[in-house]
């Protein structure tokens, strides 16, 4: 996973995701998007503008901190992106990362872990402080990203954690486990 990822200019910082990190699910309300845009695929400086539209969008919203780090969502248990496509049941994690002085996210990002191919993204991106979601996704005419403003008090997706520690839905014993500590942490506050 390292090699793809340090392509993109992104390092993996092992065993550093902070425990109050909200499990990624959806269920935010639309009023807490805060931020975001949107380009087609039919232009032709399609990966510089995302790069550049992400980039501008992660600084605005405070998904980077002083180090540039945050929390990216990745496969768990996979080296390589072919396989990680091939396992969907398993649920992916965050993990913490740093962002390099050279990048490219929507470029060589995209084409590993963070998408389907270069300029085609799909990722999940957190702060460390949770105040922040950044989202990307593929439609039918183009990218969207969008930040989504403190899921980790949104009562759309605390609903969601609390059915996924009752039912699991996606047979991930482990995920389950998370979201039920992550959940029981917050109660204790």
């Amino acid at each position: 996973m390292l090699g793809p990822l340090l392509r993109a200019g992104i390092e993996v910082i092992p065993d550093a995701v902070p425990a109050s990190a909200v499990p990624h699910v959806l269920g935010y309300e639309r009023d807490r998007i805060f931020g975001g845009f949107f380009v087609e695929y039919e232009d032709p400086r399609l990966v510089e503008r995302l790069n550049e539209g992400w980039y501008d969008l992660a600084l605005s919203c405070g998904l980077l901190d002083g180090n540039r780090e945050f929390l990216l969502m990745l496969p768990s248990g996979t080296r390589t992106a072919a396989r990680a496509r091939r396992l969907r049941h398993r649920m992916p994690v965050w993990h913490r990362v740093r962002l390099r002085e050279r990048w490219d996210v929507m470029g060589a990002g995209a084409a590993s872990f963070l998408g389907i191919r270069s300029g085609h993204p799909g990722f999940a991106m957190l702060a460390l402080d949770n105040s922040v979601w950044l989202l990307a996704d593929t439609y039918e005419s183009g990218v969207g990203v969008y930040a989504v403003r403190d899921p980790a008090r949104s009562p759309g997706v605390l609903r969601e954690l609390e059915r996924l520690a009752r039912e699991d839905v996606y047979r991930d014993p482990v995920f389950r486990r998370e979201v039920t500590a992550w959940l029981e942490r917050g109660r204790q506050r």
